[in-house]
């Protein structure tokens, strides 16, 4: 006898829990046809169980055989944050930025500081995270606050291994220094300075930005996280190839990059996308600071400053009250004097402004309170500023444009930081070498900038004011009508900001045009600023050590040698190291660096007579005539170590 459909329906009925022998007495019918029912049951379960694991498996191996392909094949660009540029140093990478950026074809750099693989036992090791006003725009690379930062630490800690690392970049906002902060603690920083706020919604990834994933964060930051798969970035660059087709060249946008990113243009104030922008600054920055006190490093953010009484409005609405008739009121109380008021209508026009390049005031609120909220040391740049300015409201004293500051403004923002380090004792162990009084002086008297900087701030100045939003897009004067080069130098500044040339051969060139015309004090202020910029170049000291031995300044040269021994040991140094500290009477340091010379080149005679002339002066006489007999062995005709033979004959005799 067999089960019928009906008991079968009843045996496999969900919530039975009974053993076969009670479902046998419940449906009077033998046990044993039940155990046989319920036994294939359990046959046909099984594989449907399997199945569903294979089916699961196949695309987790598809996409792990695919991951590794593309890592076997070096497929695509290297997103990896930090580039290892000598055997001894990290930099940012170049193309880091390509995280955030997918519809750019020339991404923005940082201002390329290095620090060391192997953190130093002296090593003072800061991080500076932001934006273009971070990175020092339009005076990149050596005009940022922290270069004002770095230049003070070294006049007043010498002896520290000073590492002020600026991995700032143009256009991006909270999203990447989230993105970033874990890589950074991993290389231990003493100190991480924040200076951002003002991308939030048109910088990369931002809400309004056209590099927009949307709004929510969670999604962003998880998109951010699978960058480190070869996985994401071929999907990224199959979507982008599938754009291009859709769409044709001539609608690619043109322009400055500020002008290409704001997609969102015109974000009403207090609208859903404005208090988007805000939690979306918050919720970041409140990651940030939860990861960095996480790991118990220091941290001070700051508030950030706009062009108030400057920069009119960009859009401005059609209502009754709208951003350029608060400005317009605000001017006309300026003019009374009425300045309190002046600054508060300067600052509700800027929010009113519907082009969102300049932060809001709602996100300088969003710091402060992050600062009570996780007592985080905050700098209160925007009325530090301000106190600065003519009246106390900013304007373009202190701006070269609606937010980025003039090389003054970012000095004062770099000495506002410190301030702030040396109030809470952030700053290295040890007395500083100068009195505080004289520190920002001797700083600011010494700072490594050059005419070809300004000129080049100049004309990215007048290129970034010949584009939308500063003007309408058929307004555009043609580039080489908006700046016509004078001089050599003009010509330069100008062959770099149109991307002929860099930024290293450009001071390079101006160097070798200045030694070439007889100014070697100009030559060697552009060389100065070169091993400023790239302090692992060892060519730069070994040219100017050269360049001031022809002209017999070796006391000049020394701290150059010095220098280009410490990051590429070679003959050369060590020799001329050893030459010039015999002639200075230090005679022990003088036997190491040429005998270590010896290491490298064991038949410079020149070495050879040297090392004679310091053991004698040491009055081993011995050993002196056994090395000038080797250097006459390899030189015959050289005269002054035939003397030198002579004299130490007739004294060991």
């Amino acid at each position: 006898m067999s089960l019928t459909t009906k008991q079968k329906n009843w045996i496999l009925k969900p919530g039975k829990s009974k053993s076969a022998k009670e479902l046998a007495s419940n449906l009077n019918v033998d046990q044993g046809i039940v155990e046989e029912f319920l036994s294939l049951q359990n046959v046909t379960k099984k594989p449907r169980k399997v199945f569903y694991l294979v089916l699961l498996l196949i695309p987790i191996l598809f996409f792990l055989i695919l991951e590794f392909s593309l890592n076997i094949f070096n497929y695509g660009d290297n997103f990896k944050t930090w580039e290892k540029l000598t055997d001894t140093h990290y930099g940012l990478n170049p193309d880091v930025a390509k995280r955030y950026f997918n519809s750019v074809k020339s991404v923005p750099k940082s201002i390329q500081d290095v620090f060391t693989i192997k953190k130093q036992p002296n090593a003072f090791r800061v991080f500076v995270l932001g934006g273009s006003s971070a990175a020092g725009y339009p005076f990149m690379p050596l005009g940022s606050f922290s270069r004002y930062i770095r230049q003070r630490l070294e006049h007043n800690y010498p002896e520290k291994a000073i590492e002020v690392v600026n991995i700032s970049l143009t256009a991006v906002n909270s999203y990447t220094i989230r993105d970033l902060i874990p890589d950074v603690l991993e290389k231990e920083p003493d100190l991480i300075l924040i200076y951002a706020g003002h991308n939030e919604y048109y910088g990369a990834l931002g809400i309004g930005s056209m590099e927009s994933l949307g709004k929510s964060r969670s999604i962003v930051n998880f998109v951010l996280g699978l960058n480190e798969f070869k996985t994401t970035q071929l999907l990224r660059n199959v979507l982008k190839f599938m754009v291009t087709l859709l769409h044709s060249n001539k609608d690619t946008p043109s322009g400055t990059l500020m002008s290409r990113m704001a997609q969102n243009q015109k974000i009403e104030y207090n609208s859903e996308l404005f208090k988007a922008g805000i939690d979306q600054f918050e919720g970041n920055m409140t990651d940030v600071i939860e990861m960095v006190k996480g790991k118990n490093v220091p941290i001070i953010i700051s508030t950030v400053a706009s062009n108030l009484k400057g920069q009119s409005p960009f859009i401005s609405n059609d209502n009754k009250i709208n951003a350029k008739s608060i400005f317009d009121q605000a001017k006309k109380e300026y003019n009374l004097t009425n300045y309190s008021k002046a600054d508060s209508l300067f600052r509700f026009a800027k929010d009113l402004d519907e082009l969102r390049f300049r932060a809001p005031e709602k996100i300088n609120s969003v710091i402060n309170n992050l600062g009570r909220k996780f007592n985080v040391p905050v700098v209160k740049a925007d009325s530090e500023l301000n106190s600065q300015s003519r009246n106390g409201i900013i304007g373009d004293s202190l701006m070269t444009d609606h937010l980025h500051l003039t090389i003054e403004g970012y000095q004062n923002l770099g000495e506002v930081f410190y301030n702030k380090m040396r109030v809470l004792n952030l700053l290295p162990n040890g007395s500083p070498k100068y009195q505080y009084d004289e520190q920002d002086k001797i700083t600011r008297e010494n700072f490594h900038f050059s005419k070809l900087d300004s000129v080049i701030a100049d004309y990215k100045l007048k290129m970034l004011k010949n584009d939308w939003p500063f003007i309408k897009v058929n307004q555009k004067r043609n580039i080489s009508s908006l700046i016509k080069p004078k001089d050599f130098l003009d010509s330069l500044a100008y062959k770099f900001v149109v991307g002929k040339e860099e930024w290293e051969r450009a001071h390079r060139k101006l160097a070798n045009h200045y030694l070439h015309n007889g100014n070697f004090e100009k030559a060697l202020e552009e060389y100065n600023l070169l091993i400023h910029q790239y302090p692992i170049i060892v060519n730069y000291n070994k040219f100017i050590a050269n360049e001031l031995m022809k002209r017999n300044r070796y006391s000049e040269s020394l701290s150059y040698l010095e220098n280009g021994n410490r990051l590429g040991p070679n003959a050369y140094y060590a020799k001329w190291l050893g030459i010039i500290n015999l002639s200075n009477e230090n005679i022990d340091i003088s036997i190491k660096y040429l005998e270590k010379s010896l290491l490298f080149e064991k038949n410079d005679s020149q070495v050879l007579f040297n090392l004679s002339g310091a053991y004698s002066k040491k009055q081993d006489f011995k050993k002196a005539l056994s090395i000038v007999n080797r250097c006459l062995t390899i030189n015959p005709n050289y005269k002054e170590a035939q003397n030198l033979k002579s004299q130490l004959k007739a004294i060991v005799k």
